[in-house]
Order: C-alpha cells, then structure tokens, then sequence
C-alpha cells in the first residue's frame, strides 16, 4: 500500500509542478517591457465570459468599467485566447495611432479580419496610405464643404419631410438607409431605388457579427453575418466587373469613387477586381452602420435632456 501511495505520489508530484509553473507564466506572460495591472483572468479562458455578458445600458460595458476603476485606464487582460493590453487612455491611443508602422503594427480582429478582409491590406503601409488619400479625395472636408454638403442638407431635408408624415420611424434604421443611398450613389453610382439588390438590407447590424467569435457554424451571428456579406460582395463584384467592361467610352465622366478604382487599376498591381469589392464594401459599411448608431444615441440624449436641445437650438 505503502508503495502504491508513493508511486502515485512520484506521478502527481511532477504534474502538479508543471501545472503550477504553467499557470504562472498563464498569468505572467514575457514582454520586452513592463506590462500595465490587471488579471489575465482563467487559463484558455480568460476573462472572456466576463466580456459576453450582455450590457444592460448604453453606458461603458461593464466588463472595461470594472477594470478601469480597478486597474486604470490601461490594464491586460486575455479575451478568446488571446494576451492583449486595453487602452481607454486618450493620449496613449493617440500616441499609438502616430507609431502605426514604426513601434506597433496594425491588427485586427479574427472576425473583422476574416470578414472585411484586412489581412491584405495590413501587409502593406502603402495601401493604407492609397486608400487613404482615396478616401480623403472624395469624402474630405473640402469635398464635403464645396460639393458634398449641400447636396447632403438636401437629402436630409427631403427624408425628414418624409418622417414627418409617419406615425413613428425607427431612427437608427431609417438613418442607415439614407446615408447608405447617399453613399452608395457618389461611390458607385448605385440607386437602391432602382435596384432589386438589397445591399442595405444585408448590411444592416453587421456589427453584430464583426464583434463575434468567428465561428462559421449555422445559427451563430458570424454565420449569418457571413452569409449576408456574400450577397453583397456578389453585387459589388457585379458593379465593379461592369464598370471595369465599359472602357473608356463607357461613361461620359469619370467622377464617383469606383470610376478612381477602376482607373487606378491600370497602374496599381495591388488593385484586383477582389481587393477593390472588399474595398468597396468596407467603406460602404462605415460610411452608415457605426453613424446611424451616433446619430440614434444623440437624439435620444437630446430627447431626454430638453435643456441642451434647446441650447443646441
């Protein structure tokens, strides 16, 4: 029996050691540097359960409050399997946002990466740079101030017309839809009126499925998120490969942000017809998902505080 205890024993003792060394070094992970406060939470699991619990107001999610009044406004922590640091410190993101290429590199989420495709264009600081100057072309603030913003105050005014006519409107969603057809017609010229496609509709709360676990199985919201950006890169492919078959004859001006793409794929190698769908689609979907949501919240804070409405006023 004796001998039994101690062979047992001469098993356990070394597992015991490895697990303890394990959950160690779990929640000591090596940095070059010093890493901030904070728990790294289970080992595997994390503090994930914590980050899905569902927040019940509008204010910061429970799972960073908690820690910014424990640890400040940068602590670690692990979140589905992975070691990061969060930052909720101003001047620190800010000083990270000017290091991008230098001392950090761009990353993005497993889902956001696998849907919007950004592991293509993170390879590479001179995309992001094309993209950019792209983007500021058509949609900066001389853009907007001189051509843009008139036609905009328009379209505003004649929804609001609209809305006025209904009993109720769903805000959030009937913003996405009007600055989705706005968008949709200086970048590609495409009318949803006009059009069968339900590019808007399958666009609608894709941010559900960009904060998923990237799991591509029946029933989860990144399947579904999955499934209704294929519609939409199906019609986008559609615009892309027509504009790119008209040739030069085909349009009289070349003046929305496809026409630039489709230019520019004459001289830029990086520039497929698949890189700029996904292009596409990624700019067509800020442009709305997350203004619609800023618009709906301000109102509402504005609906609730009739004091600073009318200050705004």
């Amino acid at each position: 029996m004796e001998m039994m205890v101690r062979s047992v024993w001469l098993f356990v003792f070394p597992l015991l050691v490895i697990s303890i060394r394990w959950i160690y070094r779990w929640r000591n992970p090596k940095c070059k540097g010093t890493l901030p406060p904070g728990s790294m939470g289970l080992p595997l699991l994390g503090e994930t359960l914590s980050l899905l619990v569902t927040a019940r107001s509008i204010d910061i999610h429970p799972f960073f409050k908690e820690r910014m009044s424990r640890y400040g406004p940068l602590f670690k922590t692990s979140v589905a399997g992975r070691s990061i640091v969060i930052s909720a410190d101003p001047d620190f993101n800010s000083f990270l946002f000017q290091q991008e290429g230098k001392l950090v590199e761009m990353w993005y989420m497993d889902s956001f990466a696998k849907l919007l495709r950004q592991d293509t264009t993170a390879a590479s600081g001179y995309v992001h740079k094309y993209l950019r100057h792209l983007v500021l072309n058509h949609f900066g603030v001389e853009t907007l101030k001189h051509r843009l913003l008139p036609q905009l105050e328009c379209a505003i005014n004649q929804r609001l017309q609209k809305w006025a006519k209904q009993p109720e409107v769903q805000l959030k969603d009937q913003t996405a839809a009007m600055i989705f057809e706005f968008t949709a017609k200086h970048m590609l010229s495409y009318e949803p009126e006009k059009s069968s496609d339900t590019i808007a509709l399958n666009l609608s709360n894709f941010l559900e499925g960009l904060m998923a676990f990237p799991l591509r199985v029946p029933g989860t919201a990144f399947y579904r998120c999955k499934k209704r950006q294929q519609k939409v890169i199906q019609v986008i492919s559609k615009l892309v490969e027509e504009r790119m078959n008209s040739g030069e004859g085909g349009r009289i001006s070349k003046t929305d942000f496809l026409d630039q793409i489709v230019e520019d794929m004459r001289t830029e190698s990086f520039l497929t017809k698949e890189f700029a769908t996904h292009v596409l689609f990624g700019i067509l979907l800020a442009s709305f998902e997350t203004v619609s949501s800023t618009i709906a919240l301000a109102i509402k804070y504005l609906s609730d505080h009739p004091s600073l409405l009318q200050q705004l006023t």
